[in-house]
């Protein structure tokens, strides 16, 4: 699985760096690891695009895993109902 670290800030005004990230990724055949452990900022648009992102290589047969999500990233999914969708709703105890 190839990590790729998120950046800190996910809100609007960086959702062009965060799309530039991505996209030479969208067609990756190995696994990607998107690590989250560093998010402290987050918006919806920064959420919309990960699932969108997650939901397009998905659609190819790609398998893409958000990791490590740091407390504002996976309560920032659950808000948008995406925790799921993301894989950022682990179990409590997996989390400590």
């Amino acid at each position: 699985m190839t990590p790729l670290a998120l950046q800190s800030d996910l809100g609007i005004e960086h959702v062009a760096a965060l799309h530039a990230t991505l996209l030479p990724h969208l067609d990756d055949e190995d696994a990607i690891e998107l690590v989250g452990d560093r998010v402290g900022r987050v918006h919806a648009a920064g959420l919309q695009l990960l699932h969108a992102f997650v939901r397009d290589r998905a659609h190819a047969g790609r398998q893409t895993a958000v990791t490590l999500a740091s407390p504002a990233l996976a309560d920032a999914a659950r808000a948008l109902a995406l925790a799921v969708s993301l894989g950022v709703d682990a179990p409590a105890a997996a989390q400590d």
